[in-house]
């Protein structure tokens, strides 16, 4: 890679600059000839730092080979869809024999009695694989959301649910969710390339496990024409968002079918393809041209009829996305898809001011725009992965004003109880002591109001000695409510 001369600040008290006197490790062409000779004008701000713009490098090292079991795969062979699913790992027993040289026994054994406990099955590519520190892995980013510990768990607020969001109310028929009076969710399949521990939709994706019966969501003709059916005879639906699971375990020709059906119906004007595949299988982009010419054609066909169909995906944490992102991401662009990026916010993963900055611009360096930023669902099995909704807000306030304003993300909470997205700071009144949280959405429903609770472990003391007694909680419940003027109104969960 060549270094390339860029535009800068003069140093505090330097001296007179051109800008070919200016290097710059982190681009890769030079500027114009025109403005090589240009004199620099006066900074009024020091410096940016060199190794504060690493978010832009995207090194092209063979990460991979660092696993025993990939040590010798070339580039070619790892960029391979097939490879990727042919090694997936799927098991305890997998996990040892991919990664057993490099990590101690005991921490495997943490995993494998993390596992019995868990909500999700794992499932775990060999990118994802070779993206986790192994000579750190309890407190490696990745490692974190899709592999859980046993010794490292917490116990559940007592207030958790699956499906805590109410999907399933909302469900006219089986995969299709009808919340906001404009938009509807389409569960295409309960199948991902990956399968995240703190998925809100673990009470219906990824095989049954020991602590959940599954309801699921099979790829299955008739409730696709159900689900079409519905949508076609609701005039007011003009945004669908296909989902599942995920979108990129789809057949292209069975992508480009339910594409071209929620197209064919006039009242939609929107479809969001929604995938964490970027982030854990990028290869398919650029290797399946298939799934990749499914989805620009469709992107096309809509453009061509005032239609819009985008792209929206799932990174976490700066440490998923590679050169090999870059690529994909880049190629996608280049044929005119929209990319947007939904966060989860997670403890231990993206809840420090100075990595989630570095995951938005990175995010903005490849062309995908920081949409949302999610606060953790009250799902049960991964309590420890839960931030408090101060620590939140207080991290959404060194967000906004690092970058631009369109690729500032919005920290949102989707109501539990099926309240919808809700700005974190819109809240009608919030304890920091007993972590208790009121939200209306007078859209969706007036009459209700929707409740967040804190992760217990994150409380003060007075807090969780009052939550110790079963006694207290509804007691607790109807002071936040009160305080917050709503007791005309009902729960949306009961109380």
């Amino acid at each position: 890679m060549k270094p390339r001369t860029q535009r800068a600040a003069n140093p505090a008290g330097g001296g007179a600059q051109s800008v070919a006197d200016v290097p710059s490790a982190a681009a890769e062409e030079p500027p114009s000839s025109a403005l090589l000779d240009l004199a620099i004008p006066p900074a009024l701000k020091p410096a940016v730092a060199v190794a504060d713009l690493g978010h832009r490098d995207f090194p092209e090292d063979p990460f991979w080979q660092r696993i025993p079991r990939f040590a010798s795969i070339d580039l070619d062979t790892f960029l391979d869809p097939a490879f990727q699913n042919r090694h997936t790992v799927t098991s305890a027993a997998g996990l040892r024999e991919a990664v057993g040289s490099l990590v101690a026994e005991a921490f495997l054994d943490d995993v494998e009695a993390g596992l019995r406990e868990a909500p999700m099955n794992m499932r775990l590519s060999p990118y994802v694989l070779s993206r986790i520190d192994w000579r750190e892995p309890y407190g490696d980013p990745v490692r974190r959301q899709f592999l859980p510990t046993a010794s490292t768990r917490v116990p559940d607020h007592p207030r958790l649910a699956f499906d805590s969001l109410h999907e399933q109310a909302d469900s006219p028929t089986p995969g299709l969710v009808h919340r906001y009076p404009d938009k509807a969710l389409f569960l295409a399949l309960d199948v991902c390339p990956v399968y995240c521990r703190f998925c809100t939709r673990s009470y219906a994706i990824g095989g049954s496990t020991s602590t959940v019966r599954k309801q699921g969501f099979k790829p299955q003709p008739s409730r696709w024409q159900a689900g079409l059916a519905y949508v076609a005879s609701r005039p007011e639906i003009e945004d669908v968002v296909l989902s599942g699971g995920d979108a990129f375990m789809l057949p292209a020709r069975m992508l480009s079918e339910l594409l071209m059906a929620l197209l064919a119906i006039p009242h939609v004007r929107r479809v969001r393809v929604a995938s964490k595949g970027p982030a854990v299988m990028p290869m398919k982009i650029l290797r399946d041209r298939a799934w990749t010419d499914a989805l620009c054609d469709a992107v096309d066909h809509g453009r061509a009829h005032g239609q819009e169909v985008c792209l929206h995906t799932h990174v976490n944490s700066p440490e998923e996305m590679t050169f090999i992102t870059r690529q994909a991401m880049n190629l996608l662009f280049s044929r005119g898809v929209k990319v947007r990026n939904q966060t989860v916010l997670i403890r231990g993963v993206n809840d420090d001011a100075r990595r989630m900055i570095h995951l938005v611009r990175r995010l903005s360096a490849i062309n995908v725009q920081p949409y949302y930023v999610y606060q953790h669902d009250m799902v049960k099995g991964v309590e420890e992965l839960r931030t408090s909704l101060a620590e939140s807000i207080e991290l959404e306030r060194w967000v906004r004003g690092a970058t631009a304003g369109f690729n500032t993300p919005t920290f949102v909470m989707d109501a539990p109880g099926g309240g919808g997205k809700r700005d974190l700071h819109s809240y009608e009144r919030y304890d920091e002591t007993t972590g208790i949280s009121v939200y209306r959405s007078p859209s969706v429903d007036p009459g209700r109001y929707y409740v967040y609770f804190d992760p217990l472990d994150r409380l003060p003391a007075e807090g969780r000695r009052r939550w110790a007694d079963p006694a207290e909680h509804a007691r607790m419940i109807k002071e936040v409510v009160l305080a917050a003027g709503l007791a005309a109104l009902e729960p949306a969960i009961p109380v």
